[in-house]
């Protein structure tokens, strides 16, 4: 019965992701981006070095760096329709009293809050892999090139929208639907930017510094996912082609996940749905 409920709720979550008016917006920020993608890797054939024009190789080089920037832009149009498309679909419907016609049955909150994450992370996880899966082919037909590990890299992102949707729901159990995606869109970011910190002062040589991306990977695993995924994107030669003078650099990887890390992920999620759960287990209605 539960696990009917988990995906009864789920199927309802999803179609009224698909209804919603960030539907919408994604699909034009992302043709946008596509677009603005194509023209650039068109014109990257054409460009020319102090030595002239670049070569087949190099081409390649830069196309897995811009490729990364680019599915950079796409993680986080994905983080920003789950954190915004979580807060409404949990607490709005809370609010305005919809939850009422669910949760006056006899259903387990706790089911009806796994059905709306799984709903949810169904639909981020098959917008990475259709927006990814565009891009590749984008990048394939103006460049000749294709990422070292698609599969890897696009579960990854995958993850890394759970991720967010995991925190975007806990968030949105205690306030308000804009205030949940607001702050969890912010943790987003400022996870990354101290991930290009600590990357700096691994770079530098300063522990400290180095620290703040390890600490913050650990507390928030979207940072750390992205970097694997930037590492299966990327062509296989481009650290040691990139030289030490890319230390650093923010759309560089220089070394895929751990296992450890990945099952560290995983508990985060569970960690941080159950406790989700709870909050949502003792809030009034």
């Amino acid at each position: 019965m539960t696990a009917r409920t988990v995906l009864t709720v789920a199927g309802l979550t999803l179609r009224e992701a698909a209804r919603r008016k960030v539907l919408r917006a994604l699909a034009v920020l992302t043709l946008a981006l596509l677009g603005l993608s194509a023209w650039g890797f068109a014109k990257l054939a054409g460009l020319e070095s102090q030595a002239g024009a670049l070569t087949s190789g190099e081409v390649r080089l830069v196309a897995s760096q811009l490729l990364n920037l680019v599915m950079f832009g796409l993680s986080l149009i994905a983080a920003l329709g789950t954190a915004f498309l979580a807060g409404p679909t949990l607490s709005g419907e809370v609010e305005s009293g919809q939850a009422l016609v669910l949760l006056a049955r006899p259903v387990r909150r706790s089911a009806v809050l796994l059905g709306k994450w799984l709903g949810l992370a169904t639909f981020g996880s098959a917008y990475v892999v259709l927006a990814g899966l565009a891009q590749f082919l984008v990048v394939r037909v103006t460049v000749d090139y294709w990422p070292a590990q698609p599969v890897v890299g696009l579960a990854l992102l995958a993850g890394q929208t759970a991720v967010l949707l995991t925190l975007g729901l806990l968030l949105a159990t205690a306030v308000s639907p804009m205030a949940s995606g607001v702050v969890a869109v912010g943790l987003f970011g400022a996870t990354w930017i101290a991930g290009v910190v600590g990357g700096v002062g691994a770079a530098l040589g300063n522990e400290g510094v180095a620290r703040v991306g390890t600490v913050s990977r650990m507390l928030l695993p979207t940072d750390g996912l992205w970097r694997g995924a930037m590492h299966a994107f990327q062509d296989p030669s481009a650290v040691l082609a990139a030289g030490a003078e890319f230390a650093g650099f923010p759309f560089l990887s220089e070394a895929g996940l751990t296992p450890a890390y990945l099952a560290w992920s995983l508990l985060w999620v569970a960690l941080v749905l159950g406790l989700a759960g709870t909050v949502f287990a003792r809030r009034d209605v």
